[in-house]
């Protein structure tokens, strides 16, 4: 028999997904479901409220899920909003309507902007606490998104040289004509760039005389605010968000359940440090990667994805799933012939890994739920 999904969430972790360029998902179809709608009304309407307030401009969120309308640069401050009474109205669907209570999960983390809404959901802050230094500095991230172009610097071989992919990034702000940074790290061979100008195309140019062996740089044209990375310092972000940090209320409890921070790669929070690490997550790289790791150290069996259109974190866990399957079944069967270690020439970082971060052998094991697709899968009366 089947184990109910209430009694797997005790090894499940919830992840909040972060900003993308697209950030509808399926919630216009949650939100004229018959049974959920309300639910999802309410949280669209208390976030354009306070958006409204914050950004000093109309703000309408429920008429603007259900006339479709998505993402654009200069939404940037609504999507925000967005995002997080997206999230929060997805948890409420599952205890309200399937007893799902995400406070007996093991964990919750987030990606970017998820981790601020998984310290809402773990009761450190309310919305209203977290999204007024958010909204407020929105319009400043806009701008400096204008020229900002982002970098995917990725390895088929062996494990990324990950100093001097930093080496470069400093080299290249060096020479005054724009910043380029780490963004996050992805795995021990991706990471995420962003660069101002053709700062990103300057890194390209020199990563033959940087990198031994083949790694590679595909660009993406969006536009992107230049979260986690140290072009928030243009315009002062980090510092004018601890200075509005000072007075924000909340913040003096641990979360529940525990969030693994993207900023640390570990459960760092406590009763509190969330200001502290709110300020480092503005301008300081996501360590997506050593978050899998510890999820998967933890005896994660169950990852729920919350949030409109998962991707980031879900295509990592696939990435590494596919991988890990290979090269095990590569190393199993390559005493029948020199024809079965092929495999292995492509995953030569994922063995090397492998030999120290042995977790990593879990990760086709672990299950994953879309919570927007579960909701609309299922039979409500």
């Amino acid at each position: 028999m089947q184990t109910p999904l209430k009694d797997k969430l005790v090894a499940a972790a919830f992840c909040f997904r972060g900003y993308n360029t697209t950030n509808l998902g399926r919630t216009p179809e949650l939100l004229a479901h018959p049974a959920y709608g309300p639910t999802v009304e309410n949280h669209l309407a208390i976030a354009s409220q306070i958006a409204a307030e914050e950004l000093r401009r109309p703000v309408d969120l429920v008429t603007r899920v259900r006339e479709k309308r998505e993402s654009e640069l200069a939404s940037f401050g609504e999507d925000i909003a967005l995002l997080m009474a997206t999230e929060l109205a997805q948890l409420e669907l599952l205890e309200k309507f399937f007893g799902l209570n995400f406070a007996r999960a093991r964990v919750l983390t987030g990606y970017s902007l998820g981790e601020v809404t998984a310290l809402v959901a773990g009761g450190v802050f309310t919305p209203e606490q977290v999204l007024v230094p958010l909204l407020r500095l929105a319009d400043d991230c806009v701008a400096l998104a204008a020229d900002v172009t982002m970098g995917i610097v990725f390895s088929r071989g062996p494990v990324l040289d990950l100093d001097a992919v930093q080496r470069l990034c400093l080299e290249i702000n060096q020479q005054g004509d724009g910043v380029i940074s780490i963004s996050a790290y992805l795995s021990p061979n991706t990471v995420l760039v962003l660069g101002q100008g053709d700062t990103v195309d300057r890194f390209k140019q020199r990563m033959g005389d940087v990198f031994e062996g083949p790694v590679n740089l595909r660009k993406n044209h969006e536009k992107w605010p230049p979260m986690h990375t140290s072009i928030m310092w243009q315009r002062n972000i980090p510092n004018r968000a601890a200075v509005m940090l000072h007075a924000m209320p909340g913040g003096f409890r641990a979360p529940h359940p525990p969030v693994l921070s993207l900023v640390t790669g570990k459960i760092s929070y406590n009763d509190y440090n969330s200001r502290e690490l709110l300020i480092r997550w503005l301008d300081q790289p996501q360590k997506l990667w050593d978050a899998v790791y510890e999820m998967l150290a933890m005896g994660i069996e169950l990852l729920i994805h919350v949030g409109p259109d998962p991707n980031l974190v879900p295509a990592t866990f696939k990435r590494l799933s596919d991988n890990v399957t290979a090269q095990v079944n590569s190393s199993a069967i390559n005493r029948l012939g020199m024809r079965t270690l092929r495999p292995l020439v492509w995953r030569p970082w994922l063995s090397k890994v492998l030999s120290a971060r042995v977790a990593l052998l879990r990760a086709p094991l672990v299950t994953h739920l879309i919570v927007e697709d579960w909701l609309l899968e299922q039979t409500v009366k």
